[in-house]
């Protein structure tokens, strides 16, 4: 009988979710993995649409709920929630006894996660690190991860760059390409009729998919810059437009609020979901004038559907991008003179010619491949820092 590797998988949003989701199928395919799954965060909570169902309406057992967050959007709130999290971890990391933990990405649910395994000498395997993105405090908590981790799936070769200049092993550090390109692979793609039905209005003859999330590392300015973006659309004629609402991050409510007043006074031409799941969420993506916000999906996954993004302020600056995104400040003038540039030919056509630098053949079975070969003993939790040759 195999003596199979026990990997523990955690997720804590919506979106980190659907990145892992084809992931999690094949560990659980592996001849030679087992996957556990520890589910937190936004997941267990309502007010984020309790999201932890479509996991297990999607076959996977939950090993593990983890309570963490706060009803609180505060700094301090944050904080906390990220305490009680390692907290919750800890014990669950000490009940499950896996062999390795996989993460994804950059919120304080995971950093807690990784805490907690880093104490109990579990080695962590990190995708999606070495990216950017100033405006929020998901760099910092990205880097703390790559250095708390052991082996890292990256997504560019930047990336890869950048996680080895942290000093990581390069023999530990993969560019696997974003699982999100991945899964746009093995979509079962809805038709626009669909997707009109399953978000509630017409879509024709156009419509915008809006995703805003506060700057987390600017101090109030989540009001205003949802404001100027408000303003902006409004000028659109004929504009059907489709929001998920903000997530778990400082100041999310205060972009949820203005959301929900916008299209209660709109509910003939603007609808908003507080989670789309990633296959409505794609379909939309695909059929949409343009996805118009600050998510990091308009940067990683939406270029390969051939989808204009318009990225706004400074959340997710620092990102690779591709021709397909145009980047501009909150201020409506700015937005509203993005939006124009849509139909401008030279953009058109470097939509076609373009290539997304996430785009990577393979994503999921390089990391499944690594996984079952990798060596866990007991020295696998002791790192070397890896000094850069000297120049």
């Amino acid at each position: 009988m195999v003596n199979k590797k026990r990997i523990c998988v955690v997720t804590g949003s919506r979106a980190e979710y659907g990145l892992l989701r084809h992931l999690m199928d094949a560990i659980k395919a592996s001849e030679w993995l087992s996957l556990q799954l520890i589910v937190t965060g936004m997941h267990l909570s309502p007010e984020f649409g309790s999201t932890y169902q479509e996991i297990e309406a999607d076959g996977f057992r939950i090993d593990r709920k983890v309570e963490m967050l706060l009803s609180s959007d505060t700094p301090v709130g944050i904080g906390k929630s990220t305490g009680l999290g390692t907290i919750g971890m800890a014990d669950a990391i000490d009940q499950l006894k896996p062999d390795m933990m996989l993460v994804l990405g950059d919120r304080f649910e995971v950093l807690a996660a990784v805490i907690a395994a880093l104490y109990a000498r579990i080695p962590v395997a990190h995708i999606h690190g070495g990216e950017t993105t100033v405006g929020a405090f998901d760099e910092g908590i990205r880097h703390a991860i790559t250095k708390m981790s052991h082996l890292h799936f990256v997504s560019t070769e930047q990336s890869r760059r950048r996680v080895i200049q942290l000093g990581e092993n390069p023999r530990h550090v993969f560019h696997v390409g974003g699982l999100g390109v991945d899964a746009i692979r093995r979509l079962d793609w809805l038709s626009f009729e669909e997707v009109e039905q399953r978000v509630g209005i017409s879509l024709s003859p156009r419509f915008l998919l809006i995703t805003f999330h506060p700057v987390t590392l600017e101090t109030s300015t989540a009001e205003q810059q949802f404001r100027e973006l408000l303003a902006a659309i409004s000028k659109l004629e004929d504009m059907k437009c489709v929001f998920t609402l903000s997530n778990a991050d400082t100041d999310g409510r205060v972009i949820s609020g203005l959301v929900k007043e916008f299209v209660g006074q709109r509910s003939d031409s603007a609808v908003a979901h507080v989670s789309l799941g990633q296959r409505n969420y794609l379909s939309a993506a695909k059929y949409a004038y343009a996805v118009v916000g600050n998510s990091s999906s308009g940067l990683l996954e939406v270029p390969s559907l051939g989808t204009p993004t318009i990225n706004i302020g400074d959340r997710q600056k620092g990102r690779e991008t591709a021709p397909s995104v145009i980047s501009c400040n909150a201020t409506s003038q700015e937005i509203f003179h993005s939006l124009t540039m849509l139909e401008d030919g030279s953009f058109q056509e470097s939509i076609r010619a373009g290539t997304n630098p996430y785009e990577r053949l393979g994503t999921v079975e390089e990391i499944v491949k690594t996984l079952e070969t990798f060596s866990i003993n007991e020295s696998t939790v002791k790192k070397c820092f890896y000094d850069l040759p000297a120049s």
